[in-house]
């Protein structure tokens, strides 16, 4: 019987332990709250009296004495971090740049054999295209005028 009491002791003092993590400060009205969460960002670190973990409140600490020259400044910047920020950005924007020196040629290129295809339907050879099938046929003067109308929409588009 008595090691049962020990035991129900031993069971309600360990269900209270979650109480010990409660905050504890005092509102805007002037009244004490206790929660299992954090104040609000308006309450003044004055006015929190127990935090979690049965840390006190927080009391100002003397500032500690810089000896010259001893303490290393801290920038708040990272340089191996700041490093590896810009050759990522170098990266992207050599690979925009080849990009479009890649897009730059083709269209150089699509301009040059549209001219030479105009060329060869201003001089009024006749022209031979392999159709569908594989035949080989003769372009009427329909056929004609639309793909002189493509060659041109082509060189408007790409010889700038």
């Amino acid at each position: 019987m008595n090691l049962y009491k020990l035991l129900a002791l031993t069971l309600g003092c360990s269900l209270s332990w979650g109480a010990a993590a409660q905050w504890q400060w005092i509102d805007n009205s002037g009244s004490k709250v206790f929660s299992d969460r954090g104040p609000p960002p308006d309450i003044p670190a004055k006015n929190i009296l127990r935090q979690p973990g049965g840390a006190p409140k927080n009391t100002p600490m003397a500032a500690p004495v810089a000896s010259a020259g001893s303490a290393p400044k801290i920038s708040g910047v990272d340089k191996a971090l700041e490093e590896k920020k810009k050759q990522a950005e170098d990266a992207e924007a050599a690979q925009h740049k080849a990009e479009l020196d890649k897009n730059a040629a083709a269209r150089a290129e699509n301009c040059t054999r549209a001219k030479q295809s105009k060329a060869n339907f201003d001089s009024g050879l006749r022209i031979a295209r392999t159709n569908d099938k594989g035949e080989r046929e003769i372009l009427d003067d329909a056929a004609r005028a639309s793909e002189l109308k493509r060659l041109q929409d082509v060189m408007a588009s790409d010889c700038k």
